[in-house]
């Protein structure tokens, strides 16, 4: 997908489960780190650009569910310290939903680096990945709406 799709897709997810715009700003960030990470960055070759293989290590989900997990860790502190362990996870919950939306466009790995698993609904950047995250959007504000009652999150 490109950058638009992963924040925009992302960014609906958290804020329907979380209803915390800074929460959601997080994970919008964390949408595009993995592709960040290879050097992609929205439209432009960064200069360590080819340095690592495409959906290779920067999109393992396992590395992502580390990091979630150490923060969980720390964060059961109160104070700052909470507060940034809780935007490190909401950034490594963009990274996962990234590696998730990257499945439904090609081969992501998933319990080792470099076995890839997935489908291919669409070629990036083409018309039927707007459509694809057109639907995602509705399907997950039809979601909160029907199964979130208003004011309350599922998820903080």
């Amino acid at each position: 997908m490109k950058w638009v799709s992963h924040e925009i897709v992302t960014g609906m997810a958290v804020y329907t489960m979380t209803g915390e715009p800074v929460l959601t700003v997080c994970a919008m960030a964390g949408a595009v780190l993995p592709d960040w990470i290879e050097g992609k960055g929205g439209g432009m070759r960064l200069p360590w650009a080819g340095w690592l293989a495409h959906r290779g290590w920067s999109h393992w989900p396992l590395l992502y569910v580390l990091i979630f997990l150490a923060l969980g860790v720390w964060g059961d502190e109160t104070g700052e310290a909470a507060d940034l362990a809780r935007v490190g996870r909401f950034i490594a919950v963009g990274a996962l939903l990234h590696i998730a939306e990257d499945a439904l466009a090609g081969k992501v790995p998933l319990l080792h680096p470099t076995r890839k698993v997935g489908v291919r609904l669409f070629r990036v950047g083409s018309f039927g990945e707007y459509i694809v995250a057109l639907i995602l959007v509705l399907a997950i504000y039809a979601f909160g709406r029907l199964f979130l009652w208003q004011g309350a999150a599922f998820i903080r």
